[in-house]
């Protein structure tokens, strides 16, 4: 051991020297890694200094973080190893190694690490704004380095590499949004339309629209008065016109506002109403919900055809029925309050044959297959092969689903009883 020196001068300067430089760029780092493309944008239409740079360095993002993080590895390094001959030097190998671990380690991890990302998550934008012309002045020079070292992990760990964002998977934001819900930031009711916000691009057109058979239609070569009589009682502002041979032919639409126009009009209904026919809007049947209701906002349209791939007419949409699937169910004036799912006793529910498989899957917490079917009228179709006598059921996924109420070939009122482990394991004993 000697005394203390200039070269020992030297290092401890230079590690001193580089933890500062590890504070600064974990610190930026931490307020990158928070800050998104949208928020430095509006830095910048607010002239923040440094908003312009800082827009920059997100356009890129990935690459920056990760020569960020590169060079705190090296600076912490090489805070350690100073460090280390320093004491190495004036105390030997045993008390260094020592020293290092037990008190060198923990303050560098305080002081470049703890402390830095703190404050970068209490003022975000402030250290983002202060550090990213210092960013991209690094950046820019190791970009090759950071490249070179990335496609080396790739070698060793091959898989498709995150080239740029998201930082957050689709999962990981749901999980977030249940964790603030937990943690009273955000009201049940907002956790509820934020996940069927997600959901809304998951889902197509068939499943939630009304079905051809519940469809309210009147025909091109009804009277006024008769399609004036079935305005009032559906309590439509509009409804489809068919042709008078073909029920699968719409051919336009016609408003409640128009038929009242014509009447105070001509002061009579008689005569041909051919004049008062809308435009009709088709969609496809496997549109996503959430193209729909941009294309809705861009036409300007509130009713929508629906047609299978054949071109016929499977259904009707409003812009109504994709609203509730992000707000729930909309009850107005001329709407029967009639509840698709009744609560029974003994773990049984009345259902209504229209309700989706995905929503009763919700109710149940099961797993029954909606791939193939959407209602629960169809799965019961689809497993049978056939349509059901009232009385029939069949055993899935734990549960009993038998057809109470079918009328013709359509299944109106399905029974859902959630098995015990008794009536599944006589049923195992059976098979």
């Amino acid at each position: 051991m000697s005394g203390f020196g200039f070269a020992d001068a030297w290092a401890l300067a230079a590690a001193g020297a580089a933890l500062l430089m590890a504070c600064f760029l974990s610190a930026a780092q931490a307020a990158l890694t928070r800050m998104s493309r949208v928020r430095a944008l509006k830095l910048l239409d607010e002239e923040r200094p440094g908003a312009e740079r800082l827009l920059e360095v997100t356009q890129d993002p990935v690459r920056t973080l990760n020569i960020l993080g590169l060079l705190v590895i090296i600076l912490r390094v090489g805070v350690v190893v100073l460090l280390t001959v320093v004491l190495t030097r004036h105390s030997g190998d045993t008390v260094a190694v020592l020293v290092t671990l037990l008190v060198v380690g923990p303050l560098l991890f305080i002081t470049s690490e703890v402390a830095p990302r703190t404050l970068a998550l209490q003022r975000t934008d402030g250290v983002a704004l202060a550090t990213a012309r210092w960013v991209r002045l690094f950046a820019l020079p190791l970009s090759p380095l950071s490249e070179i070292l990335v496609r080396i992990g790739d070698l060793i760990a091959p898989g498709k590499r995150l080239a740029s964002g998201p930082f957050m998977t689709a999962d990981e934001l749901r999980e977030m949004i249940d964790v603030a819900e937990s943690d009273e930031v955000i009201e049940s009711s907002e956790r509820v339309m934020l996940h069927r916000v997600f959901k809304l691009g998951d889902t197509v057109v068939r499943e939630i629209m009304v079905p051809r058979p519940d469809m309210v239609m009147v025909s091109a070569d009804a009277p006024l008065t008769d399609v004036a009589d079935v305005i009032l009682a559906a309590g439509h502002s509009r409804v489809p016109v068919h042709d008078a041979e073909d029920r699968d032919q719409i051919i336009g639409l016609v408003y409640a506002k128009d038929v009242l126009r014509h009447l105070h009009a001509t002061g009579s209904a008689e005569g041909p109403w051919g004049e008062l026919l809308r435009e009709t809007h088709f969609v496809p049947e496997l549109a996503s919900v959430d193209q729909l209701l941009r294309d809705m906002q861009t036409q300007k349209v509130h009713l929508a055809v629906v047609v299978d791939e054949y071109g016929g007419t499977a259904g009707l949409v409003t812009i109504e029925d994709v609203l509730e699937e992000l707000v729930g169910e909309i009850v107005d004036e001329y709407d029967r309050e009639e509840s698709l799912v009744e609560k029974l006793a003994d773990d049984s529910w009345r259902v209504d044959a229209r309700l989706s498989v995905d929503r009763l899957n919700e109710l149940l917490g099961t797993s029954l297959p909606d791939d193939e079917w959407d209602s629960v009228g169809g799965l019961l179709f689809g497993v049978l092969g056939r349509v059901p006598s009232a009385g029939e059921r069949v055993e899935l996924e734990h549960v009993r689903l038998t057809a109470e109420q079918v009328n013709g070939r359509r299944i109106d009122k399905v029974l859902v009883q959630r098995l015990t482990r008794a009536q599944r394991q006589a049923l195992h004993e059976l098979a």
